[in-house]
């Protein structure tokens, strides 16, 4: 068929109004939704993202300090700062235009204020409250694990109350989460947290200088070698046994993973810093014993939230986040327990476990919405490098003396 010049340029014209119509139906639908920025610097990533209240991420960005700090063993703060300082304003200025949103049109700018390392936390609060003094955009300051605990609900419509499992390379713990700022704290770390403690396992073992880590994180090094170990060969006890409550402690698995690899490197007759032949059987072990430690303090909550009518009867819901959730094998362990006690288990896709500005984003959504925390931007703003969650009730749960049935952890290859 020919089609005359003229009819082709109507065409044309028909077809790019059309386009224009429909970009801007959407772009008109954002602006009328309320639009958050969320800002992330607790530890080692600057995050920033723009999120509006139905959930829908319009544009973000992230710079990842993990190659630095891998060349330095593990985060330096004040290098982690002056990072921080150099990136904040083009990871923002990414968002933004990403999501083609002008400042003026946010309804309120959501900041990470706690808990985490001191000098990266200053380094995201002094830019906030700069910008929402220059843009007058009211303040929303976030406690770090709250935003872990609900990006769950950003992706599914997860209801209150329900418990929640955050596990990373700072933070271990066990709450229930009843309202968007409403959590009973049922156990935590005693000493490092889980991450902390594979990525000490990680250096000892010198992993960096294995062909296939070197650009991976001490977490997820032991991840990737543990799928071709024996986790048997070198068994190890799982903490806290005889301890009838949800607490943690990540470091006597450290202690005793540190004293294996003495050993092995003493029959191997090699030095500190010459990979082991068993690496891979020494990192399955550790993934192991560690995910252990995590489903038999998970079992207890569960039980515990059951005995005192915590959650609900109909579909009761386990979420897991927090970088070391990104862990398959982790989550696997878990979901053999939640199945046992029927407990949906939900884990936020790996992206979202991480740090990001996504999730800080979607809790100042949550916040917006309810009409808590929101202050004027004039309003100074401190930042908590130590801040505990809700209503600490471990007490309660030790004293409920909850005995474990025994179950059978077996995941397939």
């Amino acid at each position: 068929m020919i089609m005359f010049p003229s009819k082709v340029k109507a065409l044309r014209g028909l077809l790019q109004f059309r386009n224009t119509l429909g970009c801007s139906y959407s772009l008109r639908k954002a602006r009328l939704s309320r639009l958050v920025l969320g800002i992330e610097t607790s530890c080692d990533d600057t995050g920033a993202a723009v999120v509006d209240e139905s959930g829908q991420i319009l544009g973000e960005s992230l710079h990842s300090q993990t190659e630095v700090h891998l060349r330095t063993g593990g985060v330096i703060p004040p290098v982690a700062q002056q990072l921080h300082r150099e990136n904040i304003k083009r990871v923002v200025q990414e968002a933004l235009d990403m999501s083609n949103v002008h400042p003026s049109q946010l309804s309120a700018v959501a900041t990470t204020v706690k808990p985490g390392l001191s000098l990266s936390l200053g380094i995201g609060v002094e830019f906030s409250q700069r910008f929402v003094r220059q843009h007058n955009k009211p303040f929303i300051p976030i406690h770090h694990m709250e935003a872990h605990a609900l990006t769950v609900r950003m992706l599914h419509p997860v209801a209150f109350p329900f418990l929640v499992l955050l596990v990373s390379g700072g933070h271990s713990l066990l709450a229930l989460a009843r309202g968007v700022d409403d959590f009973l704290l049922l156990g935590q770390s005693l000493d490092v947290a889980p991450g902390d403690a594979l990525d000490k396992v990680a250096r000892r073992l010198s992993l960096k200088n294995h062909p296939l880590c070197s650009k991976l994180s001490g977490g997820q090094a032991i991840e990737l070698l543990a799928k071709d170990g024996d986790r048997t060969r070198f068994p190890l006890t799982t903490p806290m046994g005889k301890t009838k409550d949800c607490s943690f402690s990540f470091s006597g698995i450290r202690n005793q993973v540190t004293m294996m690899i003495q050993k092995e490197e003493a029959e191997e007759g090699v030095e500190e810093g010459t990979l082991l032949s068993c690496v891979n059987d020494i990192a399955a072990t550790t993934q192991h014993t560690v995910a252990a430690h995590l489903a038999k303090r998970t079992h207890r909550a569960i039980l515990f939230c059951k005995a005192n009518n915590l959650l609900p009867s109909s579909n009761p819901t386990l979420v897991v986040s927090g970088g070391v959730a990104s862990n398959q094998y982790i989550r696997k362990v878990l979901n053999i327990i939640a199945e046992k006690e029927g407990v949906s288990m939900l884990c936020p896709p790996a992206k979202f476990c991480t740090d990001n500005g996504v999730m800080i984003a979607w809790n100042g959504v949550e916040r917006l919405r309810e009409g808590k925390g929101i202050l004027p931007p004039s309003v100074d703003v401190p930042y908590e490098p130590k801040a505990p969650l809700g209503v600490d009730m471990s007490e309660e749960v030790r004293a409920a003396c909850i005995k474990l049935p025994r179950v059978k952890i077996e995941v397939p290859r």
